[in-house]
């Protein structure tokens, strides 16, 4: 996984060049448009084109039957049965599509998410860093972290034995990259921290070596399996995402305005390429 991450990130950190100074909105809706032909020719290519439709014809002509004998319930709840039974075939023919959509489309969303679901610290904002250490309880260890100028530290370390982490509150000063470095037991750990308002790639969270927790948080390498060290996040702010006068502040808002688009782009090009939805 982490070198599946590691090329996924040049290509996606090359292609999100063009979009770091612009509106995060802007990226979402071009990135939706490849999107969109990828799973429209995926799905025409994996599907039973024919079949498909054909259970839209039958699905329309049961529709059509109600409408015509709305007087005979005997007759339209025979065709609301029918519909159901079509409708569930629909869904089955268009499970296998999704077999092969599905994959691609979650490590590409998890790469996008590191852009668009955070946004950089602006100076004078706080955030929560915790690191996480493998054992839990026990006395407090010697831990020695060091902040480079540019952040500094508003508390102290809060150390809880039954979780076994620390906490501090950072806090950002200028504009920059940096990296903050956390030494135990004689290893160094860095985690990366962005003072920006660009659209950049983020890294809320240096993971262990999981392969859940290397999909979720791909932007940096996983710390090493047998250091003291199993975790380091820093809680950066939600994004906002903003779309014809709305806006939401959440770091999921992206994927919604992300899936109603590519829908969007799906019906409209669904014709030009003879893909039958």
């Amino acid at each position: 996984m982490t070198a599946l991450n590691s090329f996924l990130g040049t290509v996606i950190d090359w292609l999100q060049l063009p979009f770091r100074g612009l509106p995060p909105i802007v990226g979402v809706i071009v990135w939706s448009i490849p999107v969109s032909v990828f799973a429209l020719w995926i799905f025409g290519k994996t599907s039973n084109q024919a079949k498909i439709t054909a259970v839209k014809a039958k699905i329309a002509a049961s529709l059509f039957e109600i409408r015509l004998f709305n007087d005979d319930l005997q007759a339209i709840a025979k065709a609301q049965w029918e519909i159901v039974g079509h409708v569930l075939r629909y869904q089955g023919l268009a499970l296998v599509p999704m077999i092969f959509i599905l994959p691609p489309l979650v490590l590409l969303m998890v790469q996008l998410h590191q852009f668009y679901g955070f946004r950089g610290f602006e100076p004078g904002e706080t955030a929560l860093l915790r690191v996480e250490l493998a054992e839990t309880g026990g006395p407090r260890p010697d831990l020695v972290i060091e902040i480079p100028r540019g952040l500094h530290l508003e508390t102290p370390a809060v150390w809880v034995p039954s979780l076994g982490e620390f906490n501090w509150e950072l806090a950002a000063d200028e504009p920059g990259d940096y990296e903050l470095g956390f030494t135990i037991e004689g290893a160094t750990s860095i985690k990366t921290v962005s003072v920006t308002d660009r659209v950049v790639r983020l890294s809320p969270e240096r993971p262990p070596r999981a392969f859940v927790d290397q999909l979720e948080w791909p932007s940096e390498r996983p710390l090493p399996s047998d250091g003291a060290i199993q975790r380091i996040t820093i809680a950066y702010p939600e994004a906002t995402m903003g779309l014809f006068g709305w806006s939401w502040e959440w770091s999921f808002a992206w994927m919604v305005v992300f899936f109603v688009l590519t829908m969007v782009f799906a019906f409209a090009l669904k014709k030009p390429m003879g893909v039958e939805l």
